[in-house]
């Protein structure tokens, strides 16, 4: 069955196998927590929900998940047997180990890793046509905020695989929101991640509506932003500050190694982004 699911995505080289192995491992511990009471509790969101449920034509690697309220106590190790087992129907073993952190976080975090996935999986044609080495370690990083920003929107999506289930998800306005907050407030230094503009790129391409309560509520939390109200205004000028402050040759050089066409980055510029933002759609 996992042969067949890689095949699916017709990989050419190592890395893309890899990356649909992740994403296979990332459907299979959805799987898992529909098994349970998770999206009772929590929803899906970031850039693996934006592709598997919303069709962003990019990989992501982690699963990000945030509580619907807030709850410091919550963990997720107890829904580490019922993920461990899920791979097991399927033929395959896996490691979950809760990260624990020396400062007090609301981040609460797992390490999922397969380390032999690949003899688990029958894959020697793939192998021996792209020369994928056997002793790869795939891990996936599981996050739930325990103390999310809300004012957020939900909706319950379909996955077919391993069997028909549905997930909780932040609606792709609110998804933006998100990703508009850690594009223009990540605290990364002069570091960029170029799967931000990447993103930013497909929302307004999309049409998709910037969620401004969500925003709001996002950049209130991290004290970005100390007023009750933000206009539409507001946010365009705080992008194009953005815009300016930023190096497009680390962006391009950050986001390359998770897309397959290099060539739609050729006409990112600051005069690009500054003309695709004051195309921004809002819903309040």
């Amino acid at each position: 069955m996992i042969k067949e699911w890689i095949e699916e995505y017709g990989p050419c080289n190592e890395e893309e196998i890899l990356s649909a192995l992740r994403e296979i491992m990332q459907e299979i511990t959805l799987a898992g927590l529909s098994r349970t009471d998770f999206f009772e509790r929590a929803a899906f969101y970031g850039g693996t929900a934006l592709r598997i449920f919303y069709g962003l034509d990019r990989y992501s690697e982690d699963l990000d998940f945030s509580l619907l309220k807030p709850d410091a106590a919550f963990s997720i190790e107890p829904y580490f047997k019922t993920i461990q087992d899920e791979f097991k129907s399927l033929g395959l073993t896996v490691s979950i180990k809760e990260k624990k952190k020396n400062l007090q976080s609301p981040i609460d975090s797992a390490f999922l890793k397969a380390e032999t996935i690949w003899q688990e999986i029958i894959l020697e044609d793939i192998i021996k046509e792209t020369g994928v080495r056997s002793n790869r370690t795939l891990k996936i990083k599981i996050e739930v905020d325990r103390q999310p920003p809300l004012n957020f929107q939900t909706e319950e999506k379909l996955l077919i695989r391993p069997f028909s289930f549905y997930v909780k998800c932040f609606t792709r306005s609110s998804l933006f929101a998100g990703k508009m907050h850690a594009l223009l407030f990540r605290k990364w230094k002069n570091r960029v991640k170029g799967r931000d503009w990447y993103d930013l790129e497909w929302y307004i391409k999309k049409g998709i509506p910037l969620d401004m309560q969500h925003f709001l509520a996002r950049a209130k939390d991290t004290n970005d932003w100390q007023e009750d109200s933000i206009t539409q205004e507001q946010i365009i000028t705080l992008l194009d500050r953005k815009i300016e402050s930023v190096s497009f040759d680390n962006i391009k050089e950050d986001v390359i190694r998770f897309i397959k066409d290099d060539d739609a980055l050729n006409i990112w510029s600051p005069k690009y982004f500054k003309e695709l933002a004051h195309k921004l759609k809002f819903s309040n």
